[in-house]
This record gives structure tokens, C-alpha cells and sequence, in this order.
């Protein structure tokens, strides 16, 4: 089984980057194919050797400004030559899936969403990009087309796996398919138990719009309690210039680090609606509860009262009143880890492994019996 893998683009580390290092890890002959690669950012993980870009990388400014490149995607996606390859694999929240491949080729693809810009979050995508007001004119438009691509993109894929129920509702609803479930892997491992000793609350991951890190500031700014926000991202300077002095922003942590400040935390903070959310498991990985709000992967991975608390709008009267409210004391941490234990890394290197060799063999049989079938119609 001579098997290739495919991903968006490799600009930085993050979950969706997680599993594809996984993918590599269990299929080490593998190639990548990839839209853009950032070898100075990401080159000590996804080795130049093992990267297959498209044209697009030899464009002037392609790793700067590679969004502005978005109309373009679908086409270099589409240029990949798949065709020495008995299964491929796509590691997908954009145009990956979209490969074109062979009759005989199984193609796998593990969805981490529905393109969110194309579907569940476009309206939003368009009133919070930042561009001339005479350029942002003609997103929409070219969004159209794009979602109309990957409507038909998702029609060429054999099967579909998704990384939450959440996403499995969104591929059935925007692309009529059906799916298994088989939850990322959180490096659980790398976390030990703590006791939340630092008496303050954490947040992080990427500072992006849509994480809403801005409403946990809001939040913080008026109840003066201490906040920690690890992480980098297009929203940093925004968020430290409105931010009042109890609340610290660490940036871009280490791993031990970060496992520290979930160790020491008491209780996580996840304000957004995620697909998965590995932040919030890793949190449950060092024994401390998350005040999540009640959306997206959360409902699937956290379980109220045992693991952590939710609340119910998306805005900072909410959040707080639930941070208000919180008592670490009733929480178990050692319970807490014991929850997280079941998304490690070991169990889904295990499901999708397994998952692979019986969707070939039964492709396998698939394809033996269209050829039984001809032949009986040339006799």
C-alpha cells in the first residue's frame, strides 16, 4: 500500500499539524503535498525531504501574503499528480480534500471542519477581514465561487473522518456525507497533575478574532482577577493594549511551560466554539477544570461538574458570572485527568491506523469485484 499525504499548508504548528506529524509517524515513507511550506518555521518538523509544495510556493511574497492566494488554492490543489498512489490521505479544513486521484486510489480524508470561511463562519469572515474597503468589496464573490468548489471537492473523497460530532454534524449538513469519529490526539503525556496553586486563570492558544480572547479581556478588566493568556497571533498587540495590569500575556510558551501554567492554573478558560479543542484536554491533562462556553467540541469533552462548568453566552456578563461562581475545591483533579486520558496520542495512532487498513481492504474487495463484473460483461 503505497500511501500520500496531503495537508491545507504549512505555515505554522498547530492541531491540525499535530495529526499530520502523527500521519507521517505511522506512514515514514510517505510524501507530503502541500500548498505553501515555511521550511525556516516548521523545517525541524516536516523536514524538506518529506514536503511536496505547489506552485504557488515559487510565487514572489507566497509565504508573506499566501491568503491573497486563495483564489488560486483550488487550482494548484488540483495540480497535485496522485497518480502512483494506492490510498491517499488528507489532513483537511480547506482544499486538501479536493485532490483528484485515480478510480482505483481510496482517498481518506480526515476532516478537521467544513472550510469555516466558506460556511459556518463566512458572514463573519467577511465583516472581520482586514483589507481597502475596495478589495474587501470582491470577497464575497470570490468566496461564492470557492464554496461552490468545495461542495463539489468534498464529492471526491471515498470517506470521511471526523475529529469531533460537532464537524461530523457540519459534514453532513454542508457536504451530504457521512462520516466516523475519531478525536485528534492531545500529547497527554506531557502533562502532570496539579493542584491549581497559582491562583490565577488561564487562557491561550492562537490570538485570532474568532477565539474571542477580546471577551475574556473585556471580562477581566472588570473583575481585576489575575489572567494569564499564553500564545501568539494577529490579535497580541490589540488584546495587550486594552488589557489592564492583573491581566499577563505570556507569548509563545514551550511545551513545559505550558504544562506549568495549566499545573499551577485555577481553571482553564475557553470562551470560543471549537471544532475539537486540544487546549481544553490539555488543561484536563494537568487536572484542572475548564469554564468553557457551552458550544462546539466542549460539549463533547468536557462534562459539567465533573471536568468543568459552562456557560451560555458568548459575552463577558456571562463569563464572568461563571467565573464568579467557580470553586476549584469541588473539583477532583485526579478524576479530571483520568477523562483526559482517553484522547492520547497512543489511542489515536491505534483508531486510525486500524481505520486505514480496513477501509483498503475493504476497497480492495471493491475494486476486485468491478473487475469481476466487467469481465462477465466482455464474455
Amino acid at each position: 500500500m503505497k500511501i500520500a499525504l496531503v495537508h491545507d499548508h504549512l505555515m505554522q504548528f498547530g492541531g491540525a499539524e499535530r495529526v499530520l506529524e502523527i500521519f507521517l509517524d505511522l506512514y515514514p515513507s510517505a510524501s507530503v503535498y502541500t500548498l505553501v511550506y515555511d521550511q525556516k518555521k516548521i523545517g525541524h518538523i516536516f523536514p524538506p525531504e518529506r514536503v511536496r509544495s505547489s506552485m504557488l510556493q515559487s510565487l514572489p511574497g507566497a509565504l508573506k501574503r499566501y491568503q491573497w492566494l486563495l483564489p488560486f488554492m483550488p487550482l494548484a490543489t488540483e495540480l497535485y499528480d496522485l497518480s502512483g498512489y494506492d490510498v491517499v490521505l488528507s489532513s483537511s479544513s480547506a482544499f486538501s480534500k479536493g485532490v483528484i486521484t485515480k478510480s482505483t486510489t481510496l482517498h481518506v480524508c480526515y476532516c478537521h471542519t467544513p472550510t469555516r470561511y466558506l460556511w459556518s463562519d463566512t458572514h463573519s469572515y467577511v465583516r472581520e477581514v482586514r483589507a481597502p474597503r475596495i478589495l474587501k468589496a470582491f470577497i464575497p464573490p470570490v468566496l461564492t465561487g470557492l464554496r461552490q468548489w468545495d461542495r463539489l471537492a468534498a464529492d471526491r473523497v471515498d470517506r470521511f473522518v471526523a475529529n469531533s460530532k460537532t464537524v461530523q454534524e457540519r459534514i453532513t449538513k454542508y457536504y451530504r456525507r457521512k462520516s466516523n469519529i475519531i478525536y485528534p490526539p492531545v500529547d497527554v503525556s506531557a502533562f502532570e497533575v496539579g493542584e491549581g496553586s497559582g491562583e490565577y486563570f488561564l487562557a491561550g492558544g492562537r490570538l485570532v478574532s474568532y477565539k474571542r480572547f477580546d471577551m475574556i479581556v473585556d471580562a477581566f478588566n472588570r473583575i481585576n482577577r489575575r489572567l494569564i493568556i499564553f500564545g501568539d497571533g494577529p490579535e497580541y498587540r490589540n488584546l495587550r493594549r486594552v488589557a489592564k495590569k492583573n491581566i499577563e500575556f505570556a507569548g509563545f510558551v514551550s511545551t513545559p511551560e505550558r504544562a506549568r501554567l495549566y499545573r499551577d492554573c485555577s481553571a482553564f478558560i475557553n470562551p470560543q466554539e471549537e471544532d475539537f479543542g486540544i487546549t481544553v484536554i490539555e488543561a484536563a491533562a494537568a487536572g484542572r477544570p475548564v469554564i468553557a462556553l457551552a458550544a462546539g467540541g466542549a460539549l463533547e469533552t468536557i462534562v459539567e461538574g465533573v471536568t468543568g462548568t459552562f456557560f451560555y453566552d458568548q459575552d463577558a456578563p456571562a463569563l464572568i458570572d461563571a467565573v464568579l461562581r467557580f470553586r476549584p475545591e469541588d473539583y477532583n483533579p485526579r478524576v479530571i485527568r483520568d477523562h483526559a486520558l482517553r484522547y492520547s496520542t497512543e489511542r489515536f495512532k491505534r483508531e486510525i491506523k486500524d481505520y486505514i487498513e480496513s477501509a483498503w481492504r475493504e476497497w480492495q474487495e471493491l475494486q476486485h469485484m468491478k473487475r469481476l463484473r466487467e469481465t462477465k460483461m466482455m464474455l
